[in-house]
């Protein structure tokens, strides 16, 4: 008897060392704070299509420039003869402008390629 209750105690002991689940982690005590959720990191920005994009302004540069200029050129007298280097300058923040104004979009600053006007010419090219 002796023995199997040392066993069984023994055994007990293991499972409390391993945790509820196995993973070698003790589970919380009901006293102590529940751990703080991790950082999100560059991971954690959603994939393109699957939420916010970014606001591009002038001085941006890069792909997502380049894609918007494609996209304006696409509609007609917006962004003619306009280039397609990747720049966020004048003329395109114009070209934005003028975008916006003729299609009555509402909610991005003028000239700024934000989340409404991007919906809008997405939508149209």
């Amino acid at each position: 008897m002796l023995v199997a209750g040392a066993a069984g105690f023994a055994a007990a002991l293991a499972l409390q060392s391993l945790g509820q689940d196995g993973t070698g982690e003790r589970p919380p005590s009901a006293g102590a704070p529940a751990p703080a959720a991790p950082e999100p990191g560059p991971e954690a920005v959603p994939p393109e299509g699957a939420g916010a994009a970014e606001v591009l302004r002038p001085g941006d540069s890069g792909p997502d420039v380049v894609d918007l200029q494609n996209r304006l050129s696409r509609i007609p007298d917006v962004y003619t003869g306009g280039s397609r280097d990747g720049r966020y300058d004048a003329v395109l923040a114009e070209a934005v402008a003028r975008f916006q104004l003729w299609y009555g979009i509402r909610g991005d600053e003028d000239g700024i390629y934000g989340d409404d006007t991007r919906r809008d010419l997405e939508a149209r090219t």
